[in-house]
């Protein structure tokens, strides 16, 4: 399997809008995003640059996401 892609903050976002995740609000520079289906939350830092694969691969755990499916939602 390949390493994650490196990704921008709006990317993360989008794609886990794409699963089903909606707006939770905002916590200083962080975007909180819920899945209330699944009784989830994550939260993306709003920062300039790519978001750290190690960052990026606890966002997709706590999403409950494979690196994969993550792949095929960009």
């Amino acid at each position: 399997m390949s390493r994650l892609p490196q990704v921008r903050p709006r990317q993360v976002v989008n794609a886990l809008k794409r699963k089903g995740f909606v707006d939770g609000g905002y916590d200083g520079s962080h975007h909180i995003l819920v899945d209330e289906k699944r009784d989830l939350q994550t939260s993306v830092p709003i920062h300039p640059g790519d978001v750290g694969r190690g960052l990026l691969k606890k966002i997709l755990r706590q999403a409950e996401i494979s690196e994969e499916e993550f792949r095929k939602l960009l």
